[in-house]
């Protein structure tokens, strides 16, 4: 039951109906995996179906995939087989366990997730970055209309907000806050602005930015592998932990991101000798070495890629 590239979930599924019974069929699907069991009740209930349909939906899912179920007249419900393997991506456990998150954290609610049993989950807290919702629907009309923004903005190193016009053209997302990418006219240069610090914003006219976004649209590869300084468990714990293959994960990373990346990564700076708080190395630093002087420039200069 290892996840699987999506590719290999496509192989064997039924042909749903309608796209409703698409639906019904993954969530029998996901209910196998995750909760060992499902019946009747569960796909009536959750989509508001009759017990006939229900039936019909579990019949073309058994001929799909006999070895996956087989229904226990005791629990009266049909239960995994230990030949069960995933027909859809939906199942995927990393997708389950961002839905458990949401559902966990009140971001999904729980009657329109697939989730039926969970576990008891706690959450580490992270303080929430706050912006309007005004806000995120003017930048998402601006990025799609290709328009301007007229922002008034709370920057790190002044002491009053400065207004600026930028050209926004996508959203980022640094593992802890929301930022918006844009070219601003004040400066004349790309940045990254967090969404938390825009005061108040005005849809401007449609403009056109001639200069490409050299950092987000450049791609850069970060090879990391374990801390050379840990013991061999320690480094073979690393390893399993992150899906490494031939010793080594390779991540894709825009340049643009790159300092949030090494940052969340703690790998700002060279190598450390405390393998206990910095468990990775990058092994192609010197390749990177252009890319992450340029962000070791920003963060010296008071001006890194959040202003």
């Amino acid at each position: 039951m290892d996840d699987q590239p999506e590719s290999e979930f496509l192989q064997g599924q039924p042909e749903p109906s309608s796209w409703s019974q698409d639906r019904r069929l993954k969530l029998i699907d996901f209910r196998l995996r995750w909760e060992g069991r499902v019946n009747r009740s569960d796909l009536m209930n959750y989509f508001q179906i009759s017990a006939p349909q229900a039936t019909a939906d579990f019949a073309k899912y058994s001929a799909a995939a006999p070895d996956n179920l087989a229904y226990d007249g005791r629990l009266k419900a049909y239960v995994r087989l230990d030949t069960f393997s995933p027909l859809y991506a939906r199942s995927n456990s990393q997708l389950y366990l961002n839905e458990l998150l949401a559902v966990t954290t009140n971001i999904l609610d729980k009657e329109v997730s697939f989730i039926g049993w969970q576990p008891d989950v706690g959450v580490a807290p992270v303080p929430s970055r706050t912006f309007t919702g005004d806000t995120l629907t003017a930048l998402l009309q601006a990025i799609r209309e290709k328009r301007t923004l007229t922002v008034i903005y709370q920057g790190m190193n002044r002491t009053e907000p400065v207004e600026r016009e930028l050209s926004p053209h996508a959203l980022a997302f640094d593992g802890m806050r929301w930022h918006a990418r844009a070219y601003c006219h004040l400066r004349g240069k790309y940045q990254d602005f967090v969404l938390g610090r825009m005061l108040q914003v005005t849809l401007g006219e449609p403009r056109v930015v001639d200069l490409p976004d050299a950092e987000w649209n450049r791609k850069l590869q970060l090879v990391l592998a374990p801390n050379p300084a840990l013991s061999p468990a320690a480094k073979r714990a690393i390893r399993l932990e992150y899906g490494m293959k031939d010793g080594v994960l390779q991540l894709s990373c825009r340049q643009a991101l790159l300092y949030y990346a090494l940052r969340r990564l703690r790998l700002e700076d060279e190598l450390s000798e405390d393998a206990v708080s910095q468990q990775l190395t990058v092994l192609n630093r010197d390749e990177l070495k252009p890319f992450i002087a340029q962000v070791e420039s920003k963060a010296s200069h008071g001006t890194r890629p959040t202003v």
